[in-house]
């Protein structure tokens, strides 16, 4: 088998490169995987190499091989000039941040960027003098007008968290960058497979690999990509954080890795047929997928996205809480629990209502976030056809 370098995989498909990126096996006494790395101290072999740091590998915080081959591989994916890991994807959030915000600074975020996103801005980021405006997450170029003199970054997020509204990523890059601010991105949602963020001028993106990397629900693991202006200060603060992913959830990103583009367009079909079955129903008002013709935001998905993952909205017309409970709590096969991206379905009611500040959230009634697994399609609509009966009569 001839070695395929990370540096020379860009001419190779996506699906090529997931199989390969990364991956040195005759590095690694030709074993196809990168193994697990543990540890701390890495030994010189004397005075003159340990004084001139002359090692690939200086100390277990700044990183293992098994941590170099999944920052490679996701490098080659994304586009990016260098990707760091986090032992979280809030933790690839708050690294992102604090790459590029500094006291005194003004930042934008999206009004349906993700909550725990919010929690962080309004907490630590203000406790550090950085003032954080919200923006509607449709007002594409027009956040022109929200831009100060010293607005330093705007966090985007599409689809938005729980809502699915999208945004107009090339249009607000455009505008922060004539004002010399970076564009974050929480690219959960998509991956770099149906959205490539940094050619679409995305600076700094961020990655639950919690999620589809995974695709087991047995991992905690963030990754956040920078293009080459950001690629040296999001190292340098990752560095001086020393936010360091665990050798065991890197081993199994890596595993997940290989399978990821497989496993997301089965779970982009099995969501858009769901969506689909959804919006037929006498007890839903709406379903928030942008995939769906009938979206708001799908001339926007269509234009800058290759796909669909598992994850959307239904918005259900009034029901009781009681109601709802008992079409939730009597389901076999979609367990009700946060995070997604699994072999499994989910559901989780939510209402941003309360901490939505720049927009107003509307809803017929309950709101539910589902996320397709990859059971049977004729089994989840069972569960939910006994779910809604149960809804009914509780009704």
């Amino acid at each position: 088998m001839a070695q395929h370098p990370s540096s020379h995989l860009e001419r190779f498909g996506e699906r090529t490169r997931l199989v390969h990126a990364g991956r040195e096996p005759f590095e690694q006494h030709g074993f196809v995987n990168t193994p697990i790395y543990r540890g701390s101290t890495v030994l010189y072999p004397n005075t003159e190499d340990f004084l001139a740091r002359r090692a690939k590998f200086t100390y277990g915080t700044q990183g293992t091989p098994t941590i170099a081959s999944l920052e490679r591989a996701w490098s080659s994916l994304a586009g990016a000039a260098d990707t760091v890991l986090t032992p979280s994807g809030l933790a690839a959030v708050t690294i992102a941040l604090l790459t590029v915000c500094r006291a005194g600074d003004h930042l934008l975020v999206s009004d349906s960027a993700y909550r725990p996103t919010r929690i962080f801005c309004d907490g630590v980021l203000k406790r550090f003098g950085v003032e954080t405006t919200y923006y509607d997450p449709l007002v594409g170029a027009g956040i022109e007008a929200l831009f100060r003199p010293n607005t330093r970054a705007v966090v985007t997020e599409a689809p938005g968290s729980q809502t699915f509204e999208m945004q107009d990523i090339p249009a607000i890059a455009a505008v922060a960058h004539a004002r010399d601010a970076a564009v974050l991105m929480d690219n959960t949602w998509a991956t770099p497979l149906f959205f490539p963020p940094h050619a679409m001028g995305v600076d700094i993106a961020i990655e639950a690999g919690t999620k589809y990397l995974s695709g087991g629900s047995d991992l905690l693991l963030g990754l956040t990509s920078a293009n080459e202006r950001w690629a040296k200060p999001l190292r340098q603060t990752f560095q001086a954080f020393a936010m360091c992913a665990g050798p065991e959830d890197v081993f199994l990103g890596l595993r997940g890795l290989r399978t990821m583009a497989l496993r997301l367009k089965e779970h982009e079909k099995q969501a858009l047929e769901m969506a689909r079955w959804f919006a037929a129903r006498p007890e839903v008002a709406r379903v928030l997928h942008p995939a769906l013709e009938s979206d708001p935001g799908h001339a926007i998905w269509k234009r800058d996205f290759k796909g669909s993952s598992g994850l959307f909205s239904v918005v259900l017309k009034p029901a009781s809480p009681a109601a709802l409970a008992a079409m939730l709590d009597g389901l076999e096969l979609f367990g009700i629990g946060a995070s997604w991206g699994g072999f499994e379905s989910l559901v989780l009611p939510f209402d941003p209502a309360a901490y939505r500040t720049a927009t107003t959230w509307q809803a017929e009634g309950p709101a539910l976030r589902f996320h397709i697994g990859l059971e049977d399609l004729d089994d989840l609509r069972t569960d939910l056809e006994a779910g809604f009966a149960r809804l009914r009569a509780t009704a």
